[in-house]
């Protein structure tokens, strides 16, 4: 199959949903199918065609979220560009900017249209609104959301359950709506594929010493990830034990207001905000840690769980549905409700290491059915399934719906 891959985020910015997108773009073609990219440029306002034009960068307007742009104007080179293809079918993973370059080429070429819905927006609206008018905001956002997902996708796809209750529960969306949680190429992430050197020089550089205990958290340092959760009751966890520290690794927004906690509660030599980490070193990142953390209640999925459980960590995360895909509490990990269930889960990991290796090699075991390979299985199922219904054509619709009348009657 040609398939275009429609997304705002794309390599070398690193996100959740840019490494989503490479995932598939890369599992894709190991299958044998033709993948291209429609992006972002994030550097300059110029029009990018790379690797004999399979990837077209549109230039986009800050919009004030990270590093995220909006792009409006698309050029007659990009849509010949794109008629060229000659695309089986569309696979967007954003509902504005190039989402909606991906919904006007679909229409205007007659082409299937997938859309995964990777973000809750409703999360992110006081970086646009500074705490104003934030009701209205997020009404203005589900409409647009639910216009977008419900009126001009032909399949939707949603990583977990709570995203397909959203648009089930509260959008109340009547169309097929497939869960398909993202896959990611959990080879990289094992131990024995890690380069052991750069680990140790890892350890060297934080000093971190044979009998310490490492928790880690890996994600962008903002509110929605409830970060100053982990920094507040690691207190706690340090008067039990004192030989564990925090590692926290990302940047963003609020790596200033983090530190200043830090230093505040007296945490400077238990607590480290080590920055940003290339994606390609964060597999010998996560062969420094025991623990893996996150109170975050804003994922649609929470991809780095499924990295560390690749790289045999044990993951604790704040009980939500984002996690329940992949964390089956008391077999590969731990579900906490509160602070006195996180810090008790904590220390009773660290006291009791047969329970933590345990979870670790379960951990292990199942981040296998979250690979990039079962990922694009069942996508290329969903691409099919669509393709074949737009080549039934008009009465070979007809004859299905007469088809599924007549089964309701019977």
């Amino acid at each position: 199959m040609r398939i275009g891959l429609f997304t705002d985020t794309y390599p070398p910015y690193v996100n959740g949903v840019s490494t989503s997108v490479l995932m598939l773009k890369n599992a894709l073609e190991k299958k044998g199918h033709q993948v291209f990219i429609v992006t972002v440029n994030n550097e300059d306002m110029h029009y990018k065609f790379e690797e004999d034009d399979t990837i077209i960068r549109i230039p986009g307007i800050p919009i004030g979220i990270y590093d995220y742009r909006l792009t409006g104007i698309y050029p007659v080179k990009a849509i010949n560009t794109i008629k060229n293809w000659n695309l089986d079918v569309i696979h967007s993973h954003t509902e504005f900017g190039v989402g909606t370059f991906a919904r006007i080429i679909a229409k205007q070429f007659n082409i299937p249209l997938v859309h995964t819905y990777h973000t809750m927006y409703e999360d992110y609206i006081h970086y646009i609104t500074k705490g104003y008018f934030d009701k209205p905001s997020k009404k203005i956002v589900e409409y647009l959301t639910l216009f977008y997902c419900d009126k001009t996708a032909n399949e939707l796809i949603v990583p977990t359950k709570k995203a397909y209750d959203l648009f089930k529960e509260k959008y109340e969306v009547d169309k097929n709506i497939h869960i398909v949680p993202t896959g990611i190429d959990v080879d990289r992430f094992y131990v024995e594929n890690v380069d052991k050197e750069k680990v140790r020089e890892l350890k060297i550089r934080y000093q971190i010493l044979k009998d310490e205990k490492i928790i880690v958290f890996v994600g962008r340092l903002a509110q929605e990830k409830n970060i100053e959760f982990l920094i507040e009751n690691h207190r706690d966890i340090v008067k039990h034990n004192k030989d564990v520290r925090l590692l926290i690794i990302g940047d963003g927004p609020d790596m200033d207001s983090y530190k200043e906690l830090v230093h505040k509660l007296k945490l400077d030599d238990k607590v480290l905000l080590v920055g940003k980490v290339p994606y390609e070193e964060m597999p010998n990142y996560y062969q420094l840690a025991d623990i893996f953390v996150t109170a975050s209640k804003t994922e649609t999925q929470g991809l780095t769980v499924i990295e560390a459980m690749a790289a045999g960590i044990t993951p604790v995360c704040i009980k939500d549905e984002s996690f329940e895909d992949a964390i089956i509490d008391g077999l590969n990990g731990r579900f906490f409700e509160n602070k006195r269930d996180y810090v008790k889960i904590i220390n009773e990991l660290i006291d009791h290491p047969e329970e933590l290796a345990k979870y670790s090699h379960q951990a292990r075991l199942n981040a296998e059915s979250h690979s990039s390979k079962y990922y694009a299985d069942r996508v290329l199922d969903i691409y099919r399934s669509m393709t074949k219904k737009e080549k039934k054509g008009f009465f070979g619709k007809l004859a299905d719906k007469f088809k599924r009348k007549d089964d309701e009657d019977d």
